[in-house]
């Protein structure tokens, strides 16, 4: 809270500096010249006005609602959008879902190019390194930007694919404004978790020569520290005593446990995920026109995100990773077993209550360097041919890396008494321990994992567009596109170094010089290793056996290439005496996946294709002056995510006896894409300055939907596996051949089929009826109901027999809410903004018998903001992120047991914007 104090007194220097040029404004003479603020209430008309004018289903937000909102990237400016929901790392949105499909569904454009960022967590619970279809907005902030539009439906000119919407963003140009043009934004902040010092710098300056050649550059960049702390598990397990020692137990309770029917948390830990980041943004545009009907653009953005990362954590360590175990020894010391002295159990058999003693204990110190980076160079034109031709034209390049180059844990262990406690939270344990696990002596060294990994995606996008006034009423609007996505990665791992030596005792597992007290959770501290010291002090060269022993895993890559061409007619006209507009067209396109990767070890390559037609239209009939009705169909696609594309697998002969039966596993780069057809219908009513009332429903019926498929009795050849992993199992002697009986193929498929229905909701206005200055105030509110199931038989039924297989979509919040209350003025202003997100399943099945499903609990966000314009020129701001400090509870199984629960912290920047 330190850090909040020097800001706001330096908030308070800022005002004093600047008082007498206040004061001098307030003296000034009547005719002086008058300035214009371009504020909150402005933005929210002219993005009111740019939906109204869309044929197609759109939300806008532009320049100054972005800058304005407390938001440390575009995804939580994105969230207030009707329809949009995010996820969060360390309180700071990171990727976007729409309408109840997750972010695989959402396609993201940048300056009119899709655009892949490769998608990272800190947590595996969470999916650390997740290779998806999805974009992470954290590595951009969201000062780079002047206006991003989310459109729901779909039109016959848009790239096919992001099923669930598209997000197009867009930087700014020189021709957006007339002459020079110059701005600075600086910020500091702290968060209460962190108490740190955190930076936050923007600028643009931007020279336009007569419109006809133009040059604007821009930078922002920030350096945060993060913390999310709280309390895990990994997932909750049926267990009997597994050795432990239960004299001291009632008879009923020892019968209880070695029913096996008790189900017992694992992990039990307290965790910590610490990160120093640092975010950098590039934007370069270049506009010249050779002739007055030529327009020529050149958008250069680079991005460049960085995280060195800590995750600590003091964890059960004994069979299962519950407290539960038999005897063990380590350096001829013989531990254990582990003896219950009290046990609680509710009427869900759930272990909510374990006192035990001489189990053994783990302390878990994990470094991450996390390295993101993104390049995209776009080069766009547009010529008016004629009056009524007009052809423009693009082509782009992009390149997204992230890796992983450090990503390694150091394990001490022990042996002690402990009790866990579940009574109090159904969402939080408490710990006590019977010795103090802040001292170093008590600790021995375990075992050193060490791992690596880097995926990189990449684009290469060229289109051609011309559009044709066929006459007052109509335009034909056609062009074609080419397109190629590559994404390939690698991973190296080496796990349990030095751990047989250890427990052997031929290695000294004292760690008391390298030792360090972990005191950053809240609710114990505990004994950790400064990494370096501890690798030299045992003799670990990282690089040296990295390059050596490292098991090189995971190898793949996946190429998309696309050819599509479209054609659509614009039309306006009158229907009675009520205008009536839209689109209506047809797009056709063609695929050619390939896929490259290991199958049992040998290099293997597989190719597929699809094509398809998906018609579109989208009507709007203009009621009244300020009523409107809009409806749009359409078809379209999602391509299946890279996972699914990955070319893996394996040949195995399960004959134990000599004989020959063959089994094979594999994914499925020859998977279809997810179909759709997609419905809206919905009402506006406009009015005032910035008022609207707006209501709509939506339906999708998506089929596609990827499982598992198993066959018997298939000949190989019909595997579309090489020859080659098949004569590797083969019995000695024997000759492989592609007809080979295969006893069970299992692999990915377009299996399910599920349907869609939403509503949508949305207000905006200022209090203009009331009197004075309340009619400066309003808000913005919207409300967004998603219902969607799906049957995951494939996934969850051989684990969970007899138990429901049907569930939400993953991702799907059933409610969404957004609401932002405003005052504003020319000189002064302040919002608060809630956000609401209820429960949802982020992922089906994955979790063995551990688990059928897993997600999260609902949400409120509440952030605000606050200004002050000093004099023509400056602008102080302060910004206020999670005000509650909400927790994340993310839970295991459909019992919803605790799985990890967080907090982060409430975020405070304070700063000064200064116009040129």
């Amino acid at each position: 809270m330190k850090s909040i104090a020097l800001m706001s007194s330096a908030s308070l220097a800022v005002l004093a500096l600047a008082a007498p040029a206040l004061a001098q404004d307030d003296t000034s003479s009547a005719d002086a010249e008058v300035i214009t603020v371009t504020g909150f209430r402005t933005t929210l008309a002219n993005a009111r006005d740019i939906r109204r004018e869309s044929d197609e289903v759109r939300d806008t937000i532009i320049a100054e609602d972005i800058a304005k909102f407390p938001d440390l990237n575009l995804a939580e400016s994105l969230q207030r959008v009707s329809g949009v929901a995010i996820n969060r790392e360390a309180g700071e949105g990171r990727r976007v879902s729409l309408r109840g499909l997750g972010p695989d569904f959402t396609r993201v454009q940048l300056n009119g190019m899709e655009v892949l960022g490769n998608v990272d967590s800190p947590m595996d619970s969470r999916g650390q390194r997740t290779r998806d279809r999805a974009f992470d907005f954290n590595i951009f902030a969201s000062e780079l930007f002047n206006r991003v539009d989310v459109t729901k439906s779909f039109s016959a000119d848009q790239n096919e694919g992001g099923l669930a919407g598209t997000v197009g963003l867009f930087t700014a140009k020189p021709f957006d404004s007339d002459g020079f043009r110059a701005a600075v934004s600086a910020q500091a902040g702290t968060n209460t978790a962190t108490e740190d010092f955190s930076p936050r710098l923007a600028g643009l300056i931007s020279q336009n020569w007569d419109d006809q050649f133009g040059m604007l550059f821009s930078v922002a960049y920030s350096r945060r520290d993060t913390q999310e702390q709280g309390y895990n598990t990994y997932r909750w397990r049926a267990r009997d005593s597994r050795g432990s020692d239960l004299s001291l137990l009632p008879q009923a309770d020892q019968d209880a446990v070695n029913s096996g029917n008790l189900i017992f948390p694992r992990g039990n830990r307290l965790s910590v995920w610490e990160s120093e980041q640092e975010r950098l943004g590039l934007t370069f545009a270049a506009q010249w026109r050779p002739a007055e009907n030529v327009t020529l653009t050149f958008d250069a953005l680079y991005g460049e995100f960085t995280g060195e990362r800590d995750e600590l954590h003091l964890a059960a360590r004994n069979s299962s990773s519950t407290w539960l175990g038999g005897t063990n020894t380590h350096n001829g010391v013989t531990y254990g077993p582990a003896t219950i002295n009290e046990i609680r159990y509710n009427d869900a058999n759930e272990v909510v209550y374990l006192d035990v003693s001489e189990t053994n204990i783990a302390t878990e110190t994990r470094r991450q360097l996390a390295e993101n980076d993104f390049t995209q160079f776009v080069l766009s034109g547009e010529w008016d041919v004629t009056e009524r031709l007009t052809v423009s034209g693009l082509i782009g390049t992009e390149e997204s890396n992230f890796s992983l180059p450090i990503s390694d844990k150091f394990y001490l262990e022990t042996y002690g008494g402990v009790i866990s406690d579940y009574t109090g939270d159904r969402h939080y344990a408490y710990n006590t321990y019977d010795f103090d696990p802040a001292d170093a002596s008590e600790w021995w060294a375990h075992e050193i994992d060490l791992d690596d990994s880097e995926q990189t995606s990449s684009f290469d996008n060229a289109k051609f567009d011309l559009s044709y006034d066929l006459n007052e009423v109509f335009e034909l609007e056609a062009g074609a596109s080419w397109q190629k996505f590559e994404n390939s990665g690698s991973e190296r791992r080496i796990s349990n170094l030095l751990r047989s030596e250890w427990q052997a005792g031929t290695i000294s597992g004292d760690v008391s010089s390298v030792a360090q007290v972990f005191s950053g959770h809240d609710d114990q501290s505990w004994t950790i290793v400064d990494m370096d010291a501890a690798f030299s002090l045992f003799g670990v060269d990282r690089e040296a056996s990295m390059s050596a022993n490292a098991d090189i895993r995971n190898e793949y890559a996946v190429e998309e290439e696309t050819v599509a061409a479209y054609a659509k007619v614009n039309w306006y006209t009158m229907l009675g005496d009520m205008p009536f507009r839209g689109n209506v067209g047809v797009r056709y396109f063609e695929t050619e996946t390939t896929a490259f990767g290991q199958v049992n070890g040998q290099d293997t390559t597989q190719t597929n294709s699809y094509d398809d037609v998906l018609p579109s239209i989208n009507a709007v009939l203009e009621v009244t002056e300020d009523l409107q009705v809009r409806a749009a169909f359409s078809q379209n696609i999602n391509r299946p995510s890279l996972g699914a594309l990955r070319l893996n697998g394996s040949v195995s002969n399960v004959d134990n006896v000599g004989g020959v039966e063959i089994e094979v596993s594999a994914s499925n780069p020859e998977l279809q894409p997810y179909t759709s057809d997609n419905f809206d219908l919905g009402v506006e009513y406009f009015f005032g300055d910035v008022g609207m009332i707006g209501a709509g429903v939506f339906f999708k019926e998506i089929d596609g939907f990827v499982g598992t498929e198993s066959i018997s009795g298939i000949a190989y050849s019909q595997t579309g596996l090489s020859l080659d992993l098949l004569q590797a199992v083969m019995p000695t002697g024997q000759t492989a051949s592609l007809d080979q009986v295969v006893s069970n193929y299992s692999r990915s498929v377009n299996l399910n089929s599920t349907e869609i229905t939403g509503l949508e909701l949305i207000a905006q206005s200022d209090f203009f009826f009331l009197p004075g200055l309340l009619q400066n105030a309003g808000f913005t509110a919207n409300y967004t109901y998603v219902d969607a199931e799906l049957d995951y038989a494939d996934v969850v039924a051989s684990n969970f027999p007899g138990t429901t297989t049907v569930f939400p979509l993953e991702g799907l919040s059933e409610d969404t809410f957004n609401f932002t209350l405003y005052y504003e003025t020319d000189t002064y202003g302040a919002r608060v903004s809630a956000n609401y997100r209820s429960d949802y399943i982020a992922r089906v099945g994955g979790g063995g018998s551990d688990e059928d499903i897993r997600g999260f609990n609902e949400t409120t966000y509440v952030d605000a903001s606050a200004f002050y314009q000093i004099n023509d020129s400056i602008k102080w701001t302060l910004d206020l992120i999670n005000l509650t400090d909400e927790r994340e509870e993310q839970y295991s199984d459909s019992a919803r047991r605790l799985y990890n629960t967080t907090t982060s912290g409430t975020t405070v920047y304070t700063g000064v914007n200064v116009q040129f």
